[in-house]
């Protein structure tokens, strides 16, 4: 059984933390967010650490759900997230033109995707994706979106995938015996 909602959030300088009803609101440095939780987790502010708890054994998993939500918004608010996704390919490269990411992945016509407006995209190399924001449900969807767009080849290695990701390359086939 997991103890993480039994942990404590530490609520550093600069954090501010308010609960209205079932919506908790997070504001920091970098941005303010807001979440949703279950009215019966209850959250309570003691020495500037944010702890949660519950009253039926049936909420344990929400409890837990509840925390993690918090802490990372609390982390997005002071340090940000950052995901780097790296472009395999013969010619395949990325480039930022105003709000727009365009992709060359080997098609006849490149690829356009719109950046989200608290999504901010950079390259620092031209095979290379910087995805930045401070919520991190829409870093992560927008790495998603973008690895759907040429998903990783296993046999050439070809593709999109997040740096660090354990990337599996297969053999091809192999003549048996040659006559």
């Amino acid at each position: 059984m997991s103890r993480i909602g039994n942990k404590p959030i530490k609520i550093e300088s600069g954090v501010t933390y308010e609960r209205v009803g079932d919506e908790i609101t997070i504001s920091g440095p970098k941005g303010t967010l807001k979440q949703v939780i279950d009215k019966e987790i209850k959250t309570e502010l003691k020495e500037g650490e944010l702890h949660f708890t519950y009253d039926k054994e049936s909420l344990s998993a929400k409890q837990g759900l509840a925390r993690a939500l918090v802490n990372n918004m609390v982390i997005g608010v002071t340090k940000g997230w950052d995901k780097k996704m790296i472009i395999a390919g013969v010619g395949y490269k990325a480039s930022v033109s105003g709000s727009k990411l365009v992709l060359n992945l080997g098609l006849s016509h490149p690829v356009e995707v719109v950046i989200p407006a608290d999504v901010k995209v950079t390259c620092p190399a031209v095979t290379e994706v910087l995805v930045s924001g401070i919520d991190k449900q829409k870093v992560g969807q927008f790495c998603a979106m973008l690895r759907q767009k040429r998903p990783y080849e296993p046999y050439h290695g070809y593709g999109i995938h997040a740096e660090g990701e354990h990337l599996v390359r297969k053999v091809g086939k192999a003549v048996k015996g040659k006559k």
